[in-house]
């Protein structure tokens, strides 16, 4: 690929990730947090759903394959943005996406634990350097807020997902996955927004845009970009720039909500920039691979 093509695209996916965090911010003005992000996701889902039907993409024909892609928009959707959208109404949206972007690392210790992926010294050194940061994030102590909570639990929630889809991605086509997991998480988080909050819903141009741009732009544009680099590169360099997105959660939220962001901060993100740039851009996509398909073939052996 034409390299000033691909910065480009790099640029446009993770600044569509990042600045998600300041514009959902304001949507959360006129909708409550869990009716926002599951109105987001189930427009989303039914739009990449429809466009599906005429595309001859195979879809799930067994009932238990179905129930996998239920658990990982579980994880995935409701989970992941549900956590990010509670925890923007208490810390700022760069905060939001600097803890939640943090779930490379904890990638690579739950790889470890559950797949027994083998990761080589310097992921390792990327997870600690990472991990040090997050700390020094949250204010050189660990008495954490409810919004922090929320926000880490968001990567807590991503990397779970991030590992199901690697034992389990590989049953699905790709876009079949992701719209079906989109639209099974957003309609849980639809039933949560009207059972465990009050819902609120102020209907007019700026909160129609916000979910519009939300479901659109920062959903399926966004995630089409993103597989796109992934099957033109190597996936795990391209993953690399992940970096990029908390950056643009910050210069959005200063942009766009004049948030005030303080020095730590800046400090700690750094330091979780550097162990996801470190986890990713030495990741050898080959070996994990290779492992991740002996370890299911032991499995689907037994």
């Amino acid at each position: 690929m034409n390299p000033m093509l691909y910065s480009a695209l790099v640029i446009l996916t993770t600044f569509l990730m990042g600045s998600s965090f300041a514009v959902g911010k304001i949507g959360l003005t006129y909708i409550s947090p869990l009716l926002l992000v599951g109105i987001r996701f189930t427009v989303a889902g039914i739009i990449m759903a429809l466009l599906l039907l005429g595309s001859k993409k195979p879809l799930p024909r067994l009932p238990i394959d179905w129930a996998r892609i239920v658990i990982i928009g579980v994880f995935q959707t409701t989970g992941v943005m549900g956590c990010i959208f509670l925890s923007l109404r208490t810390i700022t949206a760069g905060e939001s996406s600097i803890l939640t972007f943090s779930n490379p690392l904890l990638v690579v210790i739950i790889g470890t634990l559950f797949l027994k992926i083998k990761y080589q010294i310097f992921h390792w050194v990327g997870v600690i350097i990472g991990f040090i940061g997050v700390f020094i994030t949250l204010g050189f102590h660990i008495q954490l807020s409810i919004g922090t909570v929320f926000g880490l639990g968001a990567a807590i929630s991503w990397s779970i997902a991030t590992i199901l889809i690697k034992k389990w991605g590989s049953r699905f086509n790709i876009w079949v996955l992701t719209a079906y997991q989109m639209l099974f998480g957003g309609l849980l988080l639809l039933l949560m927004g009207v059972t465990m909050e009050t819902p609120k819903l102020v209907v007019n141009l700026t909160s129609v845009s916000i979910v519009m741009w939300l479901a659109i732009m920062a959903s399926i544009i966004q995630f089409a970009i993103w597989f796109y680099l992934l099957n033109q590169g190597d996936p795990g360099k391209t993953s690399a720039f992940l970096f990029l997105a908390p950056f643009f959660g910050v210069l959005s939220g200063w942009v766009l909500l004049e948030e005030v962001v303080e020095w730590y901060v800046y400090a700690g993100g750094s330091l979780i920039f550097i162990g996801i740039f470190l986890v990713n851009w030495t990741f050898s996509a080959k070996g994990i691979l290779q492992r991740e398909n002996e370890v299911e073939s032991k499995e689907f052996g037994k």
